[in-house]
């Protein structure tokens, strides 16, 4: 699809693309058209990854694989998503993601004054065991993956806070859940 890209910076390996607010970034269950996958593919037309699987659910159906994404961002987050446009590039980017090489910083508005100019959330990061829909923190380690969000006050402006984000690990909707977990949600 022709969804309008805002390239911040591309050479012959990589493109570095802004995403914003509201734009999902791959075709999922309710969200099979107007994504970033779908303009990736419009605009670049050789990335790696680029191909189709057969979808478990309908047989009939055939959904992409997400071409040269290495991370995501959330529907409602805007930032920068770096995207590979050659096979040597998504398999050296996935590694240094995997490697957690990669320094990855987020800025959020968060309800509530933090006591402490900066601190470290711990705790899993899974499924809510009563809504799937729902991520949730386990902190003692009985259900979901290891997770560790780092943060730090930049500004406080009484009843909300802007703080800097960095994380150890990166589950999915981890800031998200992690200040929600200690009483200040996004």
């Amino acid at each position: 699809e022709n969804i309008p890209l805002v390239i911040i910076y591309e050479d012959d390996e990589l493109a570095v693309i802004q995403k914003p607010a509201n734009l999902v970034v791959h075709p999922g269950f309710g969200n099979y058209t107007g994504t970033l996958v779908n303009g990736l593919i419009y605009h670049f037309q050789h990335l790696p990854g680029l191909h189709k699987i057969k979808m478990a659910d309908k047989k009939e159906d055939e959904q992409w694989i997400r071409p040269g994404l290495v991370h995501r961002l959330d529907k409602n987050t805007t930032g920068l998503l770096v995207v590979a446009k050659s096979d040597i590039a998504l398999t050296k980017l996935a590694k240094q993601f995997f490697d957690r090489t990669v320094e990855r910083t987020y800025i959020a508005l968060v309800w509530g004054d933090l006591k402490m100019d900066e601190g470290t959330v711990t705790g899993n990061v899974g499924r809510n065991l009563k809504n799937r829909k729902v991520m949730a923190v386990f902190p003692n380690g009985d259900f979901g993956k290891h997770a560790v969000t780092h943060y730090k006050v930049l500004e406080r402006f009484g009843y909300v806070t802007l703080i800097e984000c960095k994380f150890e690990t990166g589950r999915t909707h981890q800031i998200r859940v992690h200040l929600k977990h200690i009483g200040h949600p996004l």
